[in-house]
């Protein structure tokens, strides 16, 4: 007992028989004061014998056991050797040391990971628990029992594992997984580790789940996720339709999917793959979004799938105004067996009751809001939304309207899937396939937060996965390299003297409006965020013509002044141009004085009837102006101008999206020449803010839709693995969803 105080040295007569130390370390692990281990690496000499940190006390130890005296000699150097080296190797950092070998360490998966990897050093450490040892068992596939009962109009997913009279339960285990954990903990020193094959499936099954009021809720498109966690059926209890759905996927994945009789073109191969891609989540019953960019052919590929699925019923698409009845023009030249009957005028209630097979009837958002109870009395074999980016704010009565429409199969077609923020991704879905991405404030907690504020490439990764199957994007890059090229070049205009000071006042009365608003709370912070965003308007307005904020200013517009300028050079060289702008008010104004220029122009705004719409669009095609004036959204989607080669945009838009789906009016198939975009931008203004946002948007967009030209490659076994590996989802009840305006600014 006194070698724990001082060096204490015996006649070799008396010491007793000398045995060789152990090279050993011995770990002694008790639990910390609060929670987790303290930890202290020791060495003993002499079995059952006293223990010293290693490299320090006596270099001679003397024991006496069972009646026998027993000496060892240490060598110190190489103790301390030792304990370096396995310190190392267990990460056990010098700045967490309490001295004397000895570790606190709070963290219970770190101190689990500890324990794992002693037990692989049986060689260099061994194990002692004065307090009683912790117990890690493992929890395996095998072992997983799901059950799935229905609950009202949603189903239930409950089970779990019985590890030696402890359950773990699914929602436990899914708790893990979402908080990364690897352990869960099953009572007083006893811990259970999720194995890495299950936790993978796991973390699968967790983005395609979701909780309601403690209950994981699930519909028929996780089936597949689901079958996928376990080792074989027997391990699950599913209830009949649940289970009819896994037969169903398990049928359609080797059916072979042929061109329809009667479609009167020749397929590009990527919408050759566009189309069979669609009839197989069709076959399936889950939605699809077709995002290809704009110009390469969306429209045609639809018009193959209404063919193929023309016996089944009815279809309906629903498209801005403006392209409605280029919906009309494509069908009668592409698939003539088709039926198209345009829904609008004071008796198109009249040809409801005849809709039948072959069927399909082409309305805009406007009469589909306006007679919503009508459509969504007829059970449509398919529904296609186009440019789907137009209900991207699920509080509309345009998005409720469609939403609430009947069809088997629901395909959004749409060149920006992603223009502002994940919400609107979140819309599209909730419209094709509702329980892919669940309700919103789930989805805004599991993606849309961590991925636009914390910029979590996890989060991103994830969602690109669950979407995967379900969205399909195509570029012109890559898929129709014989396109014409296209330059993109920034001018700068300087304002006047004039309209520099009216914008300079502008821009201080917005910082006096953030300066007073502060601070605020409540309702009185949504009525100043109003108030800024209107004088954010006002600024932008500024740079196009002070007399759109200031009636009867006398001060002239420097960038309507260089727009005649460029326009006239062009036209002079033999290129005509589209020119948009947000602002109808600024078109207004430049349309007389391109006119006292000799240009021939032809405008087309929100207020333009349907049938002058299509009648301006020929005359510019048939080369009877020199310049299309078009509002961004009016003018923007769904019109093919192939006859221009310059794209103008006054003003710059909040996101890049908006502005390159109304460049591809003139970028598309059928151009045969070299389209140049040019911006106008007031030097020294907003302007140039809104364009250092466009970076930002196209990450985002990019972040999610990455390898989303993956699913059209794929035959329908692999098309069914990827769902399984990416995950598919749950329906749920209808929860709040966001304003995707807010997201514009």
């Amino acid at each position: 007992r006194m070698q724990a105080t001082m060096d204490v040295h015996l006649p070799e007569d008396v010491r007793g028989e000398r045995v060789e130390p152990p090279t050993t370390i011995v770990f002694r692990i008790e639990p910390a004061l609060d929670e987790g281990i303290r930890i202290a690496m020791v060495v003993r000499p002499i079995a059952e014998g006293p223990v010293f940190p290693p490299g320090e006390g006596p270099p001679e130890v003397l024991h006496a056991r069972e009646g026998r005296r027993l000496h060892a000699v240490r060598a110190l150097g190489a103790e301390r050797e030792r304990a370096a080296h396995l310190q190392q190797v267990l990460g056990l950092d010098d700045s967490n040391t309490s001295g004397d070998w000895r570790w606190d360490i709070s963290d219970d998966a770190v101190a689990l990971d500890l324990l794992g990897k002693l037990r692989g050093l049986s060689e260099l450490a061994e194990v002692e628990w004065p307090a009683g040892e912790i117990r890690v068992d493992s929890i395996f596939r095998a072992a997983l029992k799901v059950q799935v009962r229905k609950r009202r109009d949603w189903f239930g997913a409950e089970g779990g594992v019985e590890i030696d009279g402890a359950r773990v339960s699914l929602a436990q285990l899914l708790a893990a997984i979402r908080a990364g954990r690897r352990y869960v903990k099953l009572g007083a020193r006893r811990f259970a580790a999720i194995e890495d094959d299950l936790r993978d499936r796991l973390a699968a099954l967790d983005d395609v789940v979701f909780e309601n009021q403690g209950a994981i809720e699930l519909g028929l498109l996780a089936a597949p996720v689901l079958a996928d966690l376990v080792e074989n059926a027997r391990q699950l209890d599913l209830e009949p339709a649940f289970r009819a759905t896994l037969g169903k996927l398990e049928a359609a994945r080797v059916a072979e999917v042929a061109l329809p009789d009667g479609l009167q073109t020749t397929l590009r191969h990527y919408q050759d793959d566009g189309f069979r891609w669609m009839a197989r989540l069709s076959a399936w019953g889950l939605g699809a979004c077709l995002a290809d960019d704009m110009g390469l052919g969306k429209t045609v590929q639809a018009l193959a799938l209404l063919l193929q699925r023309a016996d089944r019923g009815p279809a309906l698409v629903v498209a801005p105004t403006s392209v409605v009845s280029n919906w009309v023009a494509e069908c009668t030249k592409f698939a003539p067996s088709l039926r198209p009957q345009i829904y609008r005028g004071p008796d198109r209630a009249a040809v409801l009751p005849q809709l039948g097979k072959g069927s399909l009837l082409i309305t805009s958002y406007a009469i589909a809001v306006r007679d919503a109870q009508a459509l969504s009395a007829i059970a449509f074999s398919t529904l296609i939304v186009d440019e789907a980016q137009s209900v991207k704010n699920a509080l509309t009565q345009r998005f409720r309207a469609i939403r609430d429409l009947q069809a088997d199969f629901r395909v959004a077609l749409t060149g920006t899937p992603i223009e502002n923020h994940l919400g609107e991704l979140w819309a599209i879905f909730r419209l094709v396939t509702p329980g892919l991405l669940g309700p919103w404030e789930q989805f805004r907690q599991r993606f849309a937060v961590p991925i636009e504020r914390h910029r979590d490439r996890t989060r991103q990764a994830a969602l690109a996965r669950v979407v995967r199957p379900f969205i399909l994007r195509r570029t012109k890059r890559e898929v129709a390299p014989e396109l014409p090229s296209r330059t993109e070049m920034n001018q700068s205009i300087d304002l006047s003297p004039a309209e520099r000071r009216l914008y300079e006042a502008a821009r201080i009365d917005v910082l006096e409006s953030l300066a007073k608003g502060a601070g605020a709370g409540g309702g009185e912070e949504a009525r100043q965020r109003i108030k800024i965003l209107a004088a954010l308007t006002r600024l932008r307005l500024l740079c196009c013509h002070p007399r759109l904020v200031v009636e009867g200013s006398s001060a002239g517009s420097a960038k309507l002044a260089a727009l005649v300028e460029l326009l006239t050079e062009l036209r002079d060289e033999g290129h005509r141009a589209l020119v948009f702008s947000q602002f109808t008010s600024f078109l207004d104004l430049a349309r007389p004085l391109l006119a006292e220029s000799g240009l021939r122009t032809l405008t087309l705004d929100g207020s333009t009837p349907a049938a002058v719409r299509d009648e301006r669009v020929r005359a510019f095609q048939a080369g009877e102006a020199d310049v299309f004036l078009l509002s961004l959204r009016a003018g923007g989607t769904g019109l093919n101008l192939t006859a221009a080669t310059y794209v103008i945009h006054l003003d710059p838009w909040w996101n890049p999206a908006v502005e390159d789906q109304a460049t591809d009016r003139a970028h598309r198939i059928g151009q045969d020449r070299p389209v140049t975009v040019i911006r106008l931008v007031a030097r020294g203004t907003i302007e140039e803010q809104v364009l250092s946002l466009h970076e930002e948007k196209r990450q985002l967009a990019a972040s999610v839709l990455d390898g989303a030209d993956m699913a059209a490659r794929l035959d329908g076994a692999e098309l069914l693995d990827l769902i399984r590996r990416s995950g598919t989802s749950a329906d749920a009840d209808e929860d709040e969803a966001p304003d995707g305006d807010a997201g514009d600014v």
